[in-house]
């Protein structure tokens, strides 16, 4: 089977989100992953052409490849060959992280 590949549209971004390695406990009790905090940072997996202001292409301040910072409900959950990950507007993403 061949692999999906996803293009976002306009100011879209397709975002991963990166692991957090520490695992929670509270109290010496293990949270189950349901009950985790989602991480906030994420790699940029792609990027759309841009936003159309007054006819105008917009560069995107984003590349593929830019570690970001997301608010915890940002975006749209998406899977995609087994892979978990969220479409948003550029608007969306709060920082790059340098």
């Amino acid at each position: 089977m061949a692999k999906m590949k996803i293009k976002p549209l306009a100011d879209r971004v397709l975002v991963r989100r990166l692991d957090d390695d520490s695992e929670q406990k509270v109290g010496g009790i293990i949270i189950p992953d349901t009950a985790k905090e989602k991480p906030q940072e994420a790699e940029v997996v792609a990027v759309g052409p841009g936003r159309l202001d007054d006819g105008n292409r917009v560069d995107p301040e984003v590349s593929k490849g830019d570690k970001v910072l997301i608010g915890k409900y940002s975006g749209t959950e998406v899977k995609v060959d087994g892979e978990d990950y969220l479409i948003m507007r550029e608007d969306d993403i709060l920082a790059i992280v340098a």
